[in-house]
């Protein structure tokens, strides 16, 4: 219902936009105009004329800009929120094929929450690629402004880039990550189930070597994944470092649901044999893995804004000024408060304050993805308002059920996995 009452009442006239523009001047002191006016020679009436001429079509442009960045509250409220649910499944997937790779002897016991979360990664990622193509297509250009033909063409940057921005070429890209992505959860999934009735190793030998391949392809496709669906938002825009910052913000809050759903399951008595162990290990991924997300947050922002050169500072300029306080407020969401909370190697252990720093976590990273999208499409006229909190609602019920379910198939005890009984007799 959020989501439906922010398309409906999203689509503002011309006229309205321009009342409400006229009210927010008047709002915040409408002296400009009447300065103006004076200013204007009196005697030479054609310059006025002109002048107000000017003035008018200005205010025109203005107020289709205020309309079309309202037009696209919607559907970026959406596409931040698909993104984000999406973005867990991800990072929980890229976590569990490091366990095989590496061979862990800690978290086999994690292994069935692990494959449970990774369930909503195919229909999380088709719906992002629907609504980034749905948006070019139905929704004139609201997220990409790089679909919109017009803009290309008086845009020469982009002229450059449209080699590889096309949205044909946007969607088969990102056809062919998904396809890599579901294709590996679903032989690790096959082969963990089929080790549970095996007599010998040959399952997890597979399981090994195909989280081996899949890391590799992991790596490029997650990299291209974050320049395709976040940053080209902002076209003109780029850094080398975009794919790392985007995989740290997975990569914690994956970790963040692992411990979450597992402290759930454990309170109803379903996980007798994950241990404090288990729950400190991942409070304290959590909280490196947020020390890292600040590494490469600091490195991004300081290196830009030391150099100094105008086409980059743009990015952080428009953050600064429009989004002041989600911008250095997810600095603290996303690492003074991990820092402090999770810093104590006593308190790791203790649930409740897990969750608490979990959700913090969450909520954090969400306004990273927030911070991402929104200043490219909306402008100033942020808000986390019905449509944002009605796509959250939305995405977090459809990310709930589907885990719920996928972790009600199978036992929860991978137990023919080799490493299962150094995992249950794991101690730190």
């Amino acid at each position: 219902m959020g989501v439906g009452y922010g398309f409906m009442s999203s689509h503002k006239s011309l006229e309205e936009v321009k009342t409400m523009l006229a009210e927010e001047s008047a709002h915040h002191g409408g002296g400009h105009e009447a300065a103006t006016t004076h200013a204007v020679d009196a005697h030479d009436n054609h310059g006025e004329a002109a002048h107000a001429e000017a003035d008018a079509h200005h205010g025109d442009e203005h107020a289709k800009h205020v309309q079309h960045q309202l037009a696209n509250r919607p559907w970026s409220a959406l596409y931040v929120a698909a993104f984000f649910f999406m973005m867990i499944a991800l990072g929980v997937l890229a976590f569990y094929a490091i366990q095989f790779a590496a061979q862990a002897g800690w978290s086999p016991v994690l292994f069935r929450v692990m494959e449970g979360i990774t369930a909503y990664l195919l229909p999380g990622a088709i719906i992002v690629l629907l609504i980034a193509v749905a948006s070019g297509t139905i929704g004139h250009y609201n997220i990409f402004v790089w679909m919109d033909p017009e803009v290309v063409a008086h845009d020469e940057l982009i002229q450059g880039k449209s080699g590889w921005l096309n949205l044909p070429a946007f969607a088969i890209r990102g056809l062919i990550f998904i396809a890599g992505w579901a294709t590996y959860r679903h032989f690790a999934r096959k082969f963990s189930l089929a080790q549970d009735e095996a007599t010998d190793n040959s399952n997890f030998k597979r399981s090994f070597r195909i989280a081996a391949g899949f890391l590799v392809f992991f790596i490029y496709s997650e990299s291209m994944m974050s320049w395709d669906w976040i940053m080209s938002v902002d076209p003109h825009w780029f850094s080398t470092l975009f794919g790392w910052y985007v995989f740290a913000s997975m990569f914690v809050s994956g970790i963040t649901v692992i411990a979450l759903i597992t402290m759930y399951l454990k309170s109803k008595d379903l996980l007798p044999f994950v241990n404090d162990s288990h729950l400190h290990d991942l409070a304290k991924f959590m909280f490196g893995i947020s020390i890292f997300w600040t590494y490469l947050w600091f490195s991004q922002f300081m290196l830009i804004w030391y150099s100094n050169i105008p086409e980059e500072v743009t990015y952080f300029v428009t953050r600064i000024e429009d989004y002041k306080l989600p911008f250095f407020g997810m600095l603290v969401l996303n690492f003074l408060f991990p820092l402090l909370i999770l810093m104590n190697s006593d308190y790791k252990r203790i649930p409740w304050f897990v969750v608490m720093a979990g959700l913090v976590i969450l909520f954090g990273h969400y306004i990273d993805i927030f911070n991402m999208i929104m200043p490219a499409t909306v402008g100033d006229r942020w808000f986390i308002g019905i449509p944002e909190i009605g796509s959250i609602l939305l995405f977090a019920g459809l990310f709930i059920f589907i885990v719920f379910t996928a972790l009600s198939k199978a036992p929860l005890l991978a137990k023919g996995n080799p490493y299962i009984k150094e995992s249950e007799h794991f101690h730190y």
